[in-house]
């Protein structure tokens, strides 16, 4: 590959469980292969009050005078902002002009429709989506009951049957604490020690990290968990996370008996066969700019990760000892990293360039005065066309709810792969919406061939979210685009 790489580093308040909101860093890893290691270098963009514009396109333009293949960072505000008052998409246009594709982390603020901050079209904003592996971990009761959970990941061995203790029963009355604090286990030192040591400790809350339980030398916790999905993390002592309804259950098994019971297994790994489906902590489109342009996904939930355990245990947990050198994490700030080798190809396959991005604009309304204050010569503008021929691998439909919508892309594909080979169009597409494809097959010759097809796509807005797919398959290799109707209210 490249001999350089700007890479991003982000303070994840997933990890930390501090109150820090922004991305803090991009880090640029000059990638000399000296037996194959990065040699890495920083560009500090943020500070704990924000982040300047003047420094994220100094960084930039560091970048770019470096000779870098591919920037990716993880940094983005609070709204949406015009292209060219965004300081990451001038930025952005600048490594697109000179040849390098930028790649940014669409953001954790969804799941509403429209939450994406991130989206100027000459850079990939990457949303979070799931993989083909889930993590559960069992809870077995004495008298047999079973539970799972995917929340909790339970890397201690618990080999025997441990009591059970209801924290409201376990008040630290010495500390000044009563049962209707205790019961919820949020203060780290309310329950009382002499009573909770050696036990599980049952909950009414979910206290995220249960430092209480920690403190108090419990031999593992089971908390209540209702609302949005949650990616899974791990926990300073045995966790179990279930549901109020499996609460209440429990409950009703320690009221049973003298003696109640319980073990935390340690969490397996199995086969999620629904994957990819976009996490719901994830930010998403439609841009809220230009409804019309889509982006893409990469895995961003539960993703095994090196972790730096020299600078934090495993939790984030004050007086948590626990360390490991790679841990499960979530969130769209490690997509751009995960991502950047595929952004050089998307950005081969599908070349759009300069001067695309530029009729892109001016069809948006940019003026010429508008657009040679960015890209630093004599463009000119032209309103011909329409803002979905960008030439990118996927097709959208924005249309009003009730309305027939039909539409035609045109895409020019350029081969990255093998010589003398044919591609067949395959199509799926939802009810409501209509795709056809011409021409049904693509013969390359030769290597860096430029080839052209059209899609003509129809919608009928009845639902909010129409979808399919266009795959291009050779018999080896499958290469998809996502097709998809979105129905604005009337």
């Amino acid at each position: 590959m490249g001999s350089n790489v700007v890479k991003s580093l982000e303070l994840d308040t997933t990890e930390v469980g501090e109150a820090y909101q922004k991305e803090i860093l991009i880090q640029q890893e000059m990638l000399k292969l000296e037996e194959g290691f990065p040699q890495p270098a920083l560009h500090k963009i943020c500070c704990s009050d924000g982040c300047n514009s003047a420094d994220i396109l100094a960084a930039f333009d560091d970048a770019i005078a470096a000779g870098v293949d591919i920037i990716s960072l993880s940094v983005g505000g609070s709204s949406p902002r015009n292209y060219f008052d965004d300081p990451i998409g001038i930025g952005a246009f600048h490594s697109m002009k000179n040849g390098t594709p930028t790649s940014n982390s669409a953001g954790n603020s969804g799941p509403d429709l429209v939450s994406i901050t991130n989206f100027s079209p000459w850079a990939f904003y990457v949303a979070a989506s799931t993989i083909d592996r889930m993590f559960l971990t069992k809870l077995v009761l004495g008298d047999n009951q079973v539970y799972q959970d995917s929340i909790s990941l339970n890397n201690f061995q618990m080999k025997d049957m441990q009591p059970i203790i209801y924290a409201e029963d376990a008040p630290n009355k010495a500390g000044g604490f009563t049962g209707s604090k205790s019961r919820f286990c949020f203060y780290p030192y309310s329950l009382d020690k002499s009573l909770v040591t050696g036990k599980i400790v049952l909950c009414d809350a979910f206290g995220r990290r249960e430092a209480a339980q920690l403190i108090a030398g419990a031999a593992g916790t089971i908390i209540t968990y209702e609302g949005s999905e949650v990616p899974p993390f791990p926990f300073p002592v045995p966790t179990s996370c279930v549901d109020t309804s499996s609460f209440s259950k429990i409950q009703q098994y320690m009221d049973s008996t003298n003696t109640p019971t319980a073990k935390i297994e340690q969490t397996i790994a199995v086969e999620e066969d629904s994957s990819p489906i976009v996490a719901s902590f994830s930010s998403r489109g439609p841009y809220p700019i230009t409804s019309d342009i889509p982006d893409i996904t990469a895995p961003g939930v539960q993703i095994l990760a090196a972790w730096a355990e020299k600078a934090s245990a495993l939790t984030g947990v004050a007086g948590d000892k626990i360390v490991a050198k790679y841990n499960i994490i979530s969130g769209t700030s490690i997509l751009a990293d995960k991502t950047q080798y595929l952004t050089i190809f998307f950005s081969k396959e599908y070349d759009a360039g300069a001067a695309d991005y530029i009729k892109f604009l001016c069809v948006q309304g940019y003026s010429t005065e508008n657009l040679q204050l960015i890209t630093g010569d004599n463009t000119t503008c032209t309103t011909n066309g329409t803002v979905w021929d960008l030439n990118i691998p996927s097709f959208t439909l924005s249309i009003k709810s009730g309305e027939t919508v039909m539409r035609s892309f045109a895409r020019t594909v350029t081969n990255v792969g093998s010589v003398d080979t044919t591609y067949k169009v395959k199509v799926t597409a939802s009810r409501g919406l209509t795709v056809k494809v011409e021409p049904s097959d693509l013969t390359f010759k030769s290597d860096g061939q430029k080839l052209t097809f059209t899609v003509a796509a129809s919608a009928v807005g009845n639902e909010r979210m129409l979808s399919g797919s266009l795959v291009w398959d050779d018999g080896v290799f499958n290469v998809r685009s996502p097709i998809v109707a979105y129905a604005s209210k009337p």
